[in-house]
């Protein structure tokens, strides 16, 4: 029945059903199930704590009977006033003319509306005669649009809750009930909607957060559980002497992080189940390592491996890394959109004919002549600059090769666990020893030239700076010009012996290439660039980063730029020049200012910003829900993944009677129904 069409509710006809209908409500469960938005809690304060042009709520007597004044025939204004905590305050209302009946010298009142404290006066919105009720002080407020009002869509909920509430079916099993404490569906339903009780409405809402929660995980756990089983995957089997042979040549030791995630990895190696999993890592932590003995594995088990950047220049890095670390242990190519003609179609060939293990590329490893012998590991880092497409395009290059996700840019793991539900996720929370933290500190605009003077000072001294500028967009004119006119200024401001160089997006990739080698040469001492430098640029004589307008970046982007220094033996420096108007700003440099730690910044990133752009538009998948939040319900978040998790280990969806009802409302998706059934 709840499926059937909202026309079924009494009052609502072909026109409501159609305003409805811009609103996405079609069924009656649509509407029962279109919560509030926000609700207003209307909350008595001292008149010292009212701001001044909020809506507020105050309680007081009337000290005399209101005076009415009539504009024309419909209009009028309605005068008295009110003693609150002694203080005689004015209360005007317009175009109530009744209210003159109901209020009279010496009621207690309750009035809410804007609040003038420049003339110690409230504009009237609702009053009630008799004291603050604090139960009856909550107001839903719902999103709405074209013809129809709030009080018709409370009208519209109240007549369908009055014939359909028992209808509502319980989702969850009892235990969960008792266990949480949490109210029934249909009651929790009701209260959403109609709150008698700020108590009542605050686990209403809990039990609506996890209820979403826990849907959403248990459909990411049932389609990584189905994706594994009908693709299958590549059981690596690996040389583990050789491979520990391979890491016993490393120059350091791994720390107990990487330790950890290299068992997992090579663990989801040797299954016959396709790996997917998530390697997050902070800047510096030893990810590249992880993934050359992840790439080592592959080799000793006789099977090719690709790995995939979003730079050439990150490429290039990689390329001569590996080379040094693998020296004649593997074949290993580099292939760019730079390698043309004759060289690629050798590559390409070699790579066909398995004459290569390893190939370090850009897009171009995606291209339709690009095939691989037998590819067994695919290793995609910072995939967040790749499409979702782009990433599949690549694992299809075999069959079902292991896959591996890398990044370096931090994201909190009350978004991973929910952004890639389908992904295993690692985290190497823990940096090398003896690694020197990036001094932090903040300089307004007025200050530069003192910053100039420091980064002098160093250059002097056989050291090196970055000086970025913000780039919006690739095609921001105005900001690479602000880039033109920085280096210009630094050429200006250095004595000749410092050489400055300039670096941004719209130069030729022959050039930018050109540019880098210069700098990592120290040929360049100094460069001006946009944001292009902001991942895999590797120069460990660079000590100084300066962020030009720093206020414009989010923290997260602010921390990949700090993590360009600090790679060498000196002490290294960030400087932030920053003249923040609002409060988020401010914030955003007092954070940067005091930790260092990624995997924190990138919490109080997601509270500054929110989910919705953090990831920025090419990551597709992130859910939206009706009540919960990400971010303030993430203990909740972490409890439903949990819960999913040991539901789908133990069969709970297909073999208990309790978990029925999860099951039908599971199979209810078309992604999973017809493959469910």
């Amino acid at each position: 029945m709840l499926n059937a069409s909202v026309q079924q509710i009494k009052g609502v006809g072909e026109k409501l059903a159609e305003d409805l209908q811009m609103l996405h409500i079609e069924t009656i469960e649509d509407l029962l199930f279109y919560f509030p938005y926000r609700y207003d809690v209307f909350e008595v304060k001292p008149i010292s704590e009212l701001i001044h042009g909020d809506k507020v709520t105050i309680e007081g007597t009337v000290v005399y009977d209101p005076s009415l004044t009539f504009f024309s025939r419909n209009k009028s204004r309605l005068m008295f006033n009110v003693e609150v905590e002694g203080i005689s305050i004015k209360a005007v209302m317009f175009n109530r003319a009744f209210a003159k009946k109901h209020l009279n010298a010496g009621d207690v009142v309750t009035l809410t509306g804007k609040w003038d404290s420049n003339r110690l006066q409230i504009t009237v919105n609702t009053y009630k005669k008799g004291r603050y009720d604090q139960d009856a002080a909550i107001h839903p407020i719902y999103s709405i649009k074209g013809d129809i009002t709030s009080n018709v869509l409370k009208k519209t909920i109240k007549n369908a809750l009055k014939v359909y509430e028992k209808e509502v079916s319980e989702l969850l099993p009892a235990s969960y009930l008792q266990n949480y404490k949490l109210p029934v569906r249909h009651e929790a339903l009701k209260t959403m909607h109609f709150p008698e009780s700020r108590f009542k409405l605050k686990h209403a809402r809990r039990r609506f957060v996890y209820e979403e929660f826990l849907l959403f995980q248990l459909k990411m756990q049932v389609y990584k559980k189905m994706t594994r089983e009908a693709e299958g995957g590549i059981s690596q089997v690996f040389d583990k002497d050789e491979v520990s042979s391979f890491v016993n040549t490393f120059p350091f030791k791994l720390t107990q992080a990487q330790e950890k995630v290299l068992r997992h990895i090579l663990k989801d190696m040797a299954s016959p189940f396709r790996m997917n999993r998530l390697l997050q890592g902070d800047v510096g932590s030893g990810k590249t390592a992880v993934a050359a003995i992840s790439i080592y594995a592959t080799v000793t088990a006789g099977k090719q491996c690709a790995f995939m950047v979003p730079t050439e220049i990150l490429a290039e890095q990689h390329y001569l890394s590996l080379m040094n670390l693998f020296e004649d242990r593997a074949r290993i190519v580099l292939l760019t959109g730079s390698v043309k003609g004759k060289p690629r179609k050798e590559i390409e060939t070699a790579i066909n004919a398995h004459d290569v293990d390893i190939v370090i590329g850009t897009h171009a490893l995606i291209q339709d002549n690009v095939h691989f012998s037998d590819l067994g590991l695919v290793i995609v880092d910072e995939q967040h600059r790749f499409g979702v497409n782009q990433r599949r395009t690549l694992r299809d290059k075999g069959m079902n090769p292991d896959v591996l996700f890398m990044t370096a840019t931090p994201i909190p793991r009350t978004l991973a666990i929910t952004a890639f539900g389908d992904m295993d996720v690692s985290i190497i929370d823990e940096l090398p020893s003896g690694r020197k933290p990036v001094e932090t500190h903040w300089a307004t605009e007025r200050q530069f030239p003192r910053v100039l003077s420091f980064i002098e000072k160093h250059v002097t001294n056989g050291e090196q700076a970055y000086v970025v500028c913000p780039l919006i967009e690739e095609s921001d004119k105005l900001d690479i010009q602000n880039a033109v006119d920085l280096h210009h200024q630094m050429e200006t401001f250095f004595p000749g012996n410092i050489q400055v160089g300039l670096l941004h997006g719209r130069l030729p990739t022959d050039e930018k290439e050109q540019m880098m080698k210069d700098f990592s040469a120290n040929r360049i001492q100094v460069l001006v660039s946009t944001t292009v430098i902001e991942v895999g640029v590797n120069v460990p004589n660079a000590t100084i980063m300066v962020i030009y307008d720093a206020e414009r970046f989010g923290l997260s982007q602010l921390h990949q730029l700090r993590g360009r220094v600090g790679r060498g033996n000196n002490q290294s420096y960030c400087i932030l020049i920053a003249d923040p108007k609002g409060e988020v700003g401010k914030e955003r440099m007092r954070i940067m200012t005091t930790t260092t730690d990624g995997f924190e910044l990138a919490e109080q990133d997601l509270k500054l910003r929110g989910p919705g752009d953090f990831f920025g538009t090419k990551q597709s998948g992130m859910p939206e829900f009706k009540v919960a939040d990400m971010v303030h319900d993430y203990r909740a978040l972490e409890t439903a993944r949990a819960d999913a998790s040991e539901i789908i280990q133990n069969n709970s969806l297909e073999t208990d009677p309790n978990y029925a009802s999860l099951a039908e409302e599971i199979k209810r998706e078309s992604a999973f129904k017809e493959k469910m059934d």
